[in-house]
């Protein structure tokens, strides 16, 4: 992405905003916040949605000050929920890598999102590129 790491990694730090523009992000609240010596803990409760399906997990995220951010589901519809970001210097800007490992216990829902996930992925990136689009517009 040609922007600054800083710059990408607080739109994906500030999940508070996710509603605003993350798709199929219903609701977001924060449970708790420590400091810690490398930077800062949420526990998060997340609502997703998409037509009639509603679901709510709570996420511990792990905020390493503009390298990586670290997404583990501690209650809720999966069996395994992680998502790892990590922010590096790049020629022209920022070097995002994402990795995402999940299993729902409902073999059914599982079937029905590892068939959508190209479609989810893409409509993730595009709107955090959008979301850093917008707010570099505004500085």
């Amino acid at each position: 992405m040609s922007y600054a790491p800083a710059f990408i990694y607080a739109i994906v730090a500030d999940v508070e905003r996710y509603p605003e523009f993350v798709p199929w992000c219903a609701g977001l609240r924060i449970l708790a916040r420590e400091q810690v010596p490398r930077g800062e803990v949420l526990w998060a409760e997340t609502l997703v949605g998409y037509k009639a399906f509603r679901e709510r997990y709570t996420s511990r995220v792990e905020l390493e000050a503009s390298r990586r951010i670290d997404v583990t589901q501690t209650e809720g519809p999966f069996r395994q929920l992680e998502n790892h970001w990590r922010f590096s210097a790049a020629e022209g800007g920022c070097q995002v890598d994402f990795s995402i490992v999940f299993e729902f216990k409902s073999r059914l829902l599982g079937r029905v999102a590892g068939a959508a996930l190209g479609l989810v992925m893409t409509r993730m990136t595009d709107a955090f590129e959008a979301r850093a689009r917008a707010l570099s517009q505004q500085v």
